[in-house]
């Protein structure tokens, strides 16, 4: 396409922003990167892409700027803060959110990126660290319809399936459905195996057989061995969950609609947090689960 963008902003060089970044850089565009420690782009300056002091330097140099934060506070101060975007995007950017936040902040901060010419699309992303690093993303769009056919190309880069969920925070709302999904994939892998553990039987062997049958999951192919091997490193962080599953009950409780076993699934997971492990990937629940057993 002739009117591809060419260069584009990344603020938030994380578990899933650098590897995001370093795939445009593959895809051929050029890319702008800010973070707030500059040390954990370095992999990425490395490979080509330029530093930009602040997210306002980076919305200047910029036809297309994504975000990928860890909460809703993160986002409105790098797109609304001081030296944020809305103070140096200029008429015609195209500003796309991949964080996981909160519907209605994300629906105020495109009103305000708006008044100033500037297109918001929130695009939440699933498939975890190794989704981001093989660019395989599942991309779940809200926003005007133009304002994606635009960056269409850029977000097929970072990602294999592009969903035009709705208007502005559609994205967010498909998002938090599909934490609810996920959270119960997990909670169920890590009953299940601390069930075959206790029973005595051959761990390897059960995720063989498990994975060949109707409990196959991404969750269970990716993090089934983790949990084998004791490894508890993050593809998704224990304390972004929890952050996702309050963002979960509480506007569940706005429309209205319970949501019993989310709720238990979050306690679950507050006493990993509980107990200093936030960093730990949601694969450790196992271990919580499997302490349940050793009291009885």
């Amino acid at each position: 396409m002739a009117d591809t963008p060419k260069t584009i902003a990344l603020i938030g060089t994380g578990i899933m922003g650098a590897p995001m970044a370093a795939n445009l850089l593959r895809g051929g565009f050029s890319v702008v990167v800010h973070n707030r420690t500059k040390s954990k782009a370095q992999s990425l300056l490395d490979s080509g892409a330029v530093w930009a002091d602040t997210p306002a330097q980076a919305a200047r140099q910029a036809e297309v700027l994504i975000t990928c934060l860890p909460d809703t506070p993160d986002v409105q101060q790098v797109l609304l803060g001081k030296q944020g975007v809305l103070e140096g995007g200029r008429q015609g950017l195209i500003c796309i959110d991949t964080s996981t936040i909160c519907p209605q902040a994300t629906q105020e901060m495109a009103r305000l990126l708006h008044e100033k010419g500037i297109l918001f699309l929130d695009a939440p992303v699933s498939g975890g660290q190794i989704g981001a690093i093989e660019g395989k993303l599942s991309i779940m769009i809200g926003g005007p319809a133009e304002a994606l056919e635009k960056v269409r190309p850029v977000l097929e880069t970072i990602g294999r399936t592009l969903t035009h969920c709705g208007p502005v925070g559609s994205g967010q709302m498909t998002k938090l459905a599909n934490q609810v999904m996920v959270i119960h994939t997990i909670v169920s892998i890590a009953e299940g195996l601390a069930f075959a553990k206790k029973a005595g039987l051959n761990l390897q062997t059960t995720l063989t057989a498990t994975c060949a049958g109707a409990a196959y999951s991404h969750s269970l192919k990716h993090l089934g061995p983790k949990i084998l091997a004791g490894d508890w490193k993050p593809a998704f962080k224990t304390e972004l969950q929890i952050k996702d599953l309050n963002l979960v009950l509480n506007y569940a409780r706005r429309i209205g609609q319970p949501l019993p076993a989310t709720a238990l699934a979050r306690e679950l997971l507050s006493i990993l947090s509980a107990r200093g492990r936030g960093q730990d990937g949601t694969q450790a629940l196992f271990e919580v689960i499997e302490e349940m057993g050793q009291k009885i």
